[in-house]
């Protein structure tokens, strides 16, 4: 296994792309005619969905790149580049495609069923969130790694479902400036996150840069 800062690290990424508090005011606009009791229910669905896509990610990522005949170095490379323009767009204060189209937006307004669809998935748990669990899990083979990796996505679930929770009165309390204040620090970190994962794969697929 690696040290347990390693998944810290981990942990960390996962919770800054997966961005629980970004999704706090678009939950609350959302569930604005849903009840109380509704609202608990959607927030416990969707939060149960993102830890079943990050760990079903973690678990077939692997093999479904073999099956591809894609390498780890490759799916760094490019889960990177995807990771940062993520970054960059929520340092900007926008909302990213990669999460969500306006279409997508327009249509979850009509949707009764909210939980997953647009919210665990792909508004929460999208390619980036994806992306990234799989090249961590990729990183050791060992059980135990993989064990912590799956803990590491039930901690982002139980993260979200505390998140979109409380998403009513935080959304009030915030502001829309303050939750544009986090999502812009979030959006540095992760932007850090996507070099390093980049850095580690193109040393791979270009040996002379080492």
């Amino acid at each position: 296994m690696l040290d347990w800062t390693e998944y810290a690290k981990i942990l960390l990424a996962l919770l800054v792309i997966v961005n629980p508090v970004g999704a706090v005011p678009l939950f609350a606009s959302l569930t604005a005619e849903n009840t109380a009791v509704e609202k608990h229910h959607i927030a416990r669905t969707a939060s149960v969905a993102v830890a079943i896509v990050l760990i079903v990610a973690a678990v077939g990522g692997d093999s479904l790149l073999a099956l591809f005949g894609i390498s780890i170095a490759s799916f760094k490379v490019g889960g990177a580049i995807l990771i940062l323009l993520l970054a960059i767009s929520m340092m900007h204060g926008e909302k990213s495609g990669e999460k969500q189209t306006p279409e997508e937006a327009q249509e979850a307004a009509y949707k009764e069923r909210i939980a997953v669809v647009p919210l665990a998935i792909p508004l929460l748990s999208g390619p980036g969130a994806i992306s990234t669990i799989i090249i961590y899990a990729s990183a050791l083979s060992s059980p135990a790694h993989l064990a912590a990796i799956v803990a590491c996505a039930l901690l982002v679930g139980l993260a979200t479902w505390i998140a979109l929770r409380v998403a009513t009165p935080v959304s009030t309390w915030l502001g829309k400036t303050g939750i544009n204040i986090a999502q812009r620090l979030m959006g540095l970190l992760l932007a850090a996150v996507a070099v390093e994962i980049f850095a580690s794969g193109i040393v791979v697929l270009l040996p002379g840069l080492r």
